[in-house]
């Protein structure tokens, strides 16, 4: 099976920073197949570890390319990508 590849735009108004990449990296973890997440074409992390996916320094605006491998990828790259995309900082003060 070949890997599936899905590119989003970052939605939360204060990029991927510490609660965001929480919800993020748990939702990866919970999917059970390996899930890599890089900004634009740069090196691609373990979209489950939450320091990983802090340290890529996502903000609002940015793109990032996920990439999952096994029977449940597109699936998986559905729900991360729907998470990606939304603003967790809304209504947040």
């Amino acid at each position: 099976m070949t890997a599936l590849t899905r590119t989003v735009r970052i939605g939360s108004s204060h990029g991927l920073h510490a609660r965001p990449a929480k919800i993020f990296a748990q939702a990866a973890k919970e999917t059970g197949i390996p899930v890599t997440i890089a900004k634009d074409s740069g090196k691609a992390v373990n979209a489950a570890s939450i320091l990983g996916v802090i340290a890529l320094g996502l903000e609002q605006g940015d793109y990032a390319t996920l990439t999952a491998d096994g029977e449940s990828a597109e699936s998986a790259l559905d729900r991360l990508t729907e998470l990606l995309a939304t603003d967790h900082d809304e209504g947040v003060a």
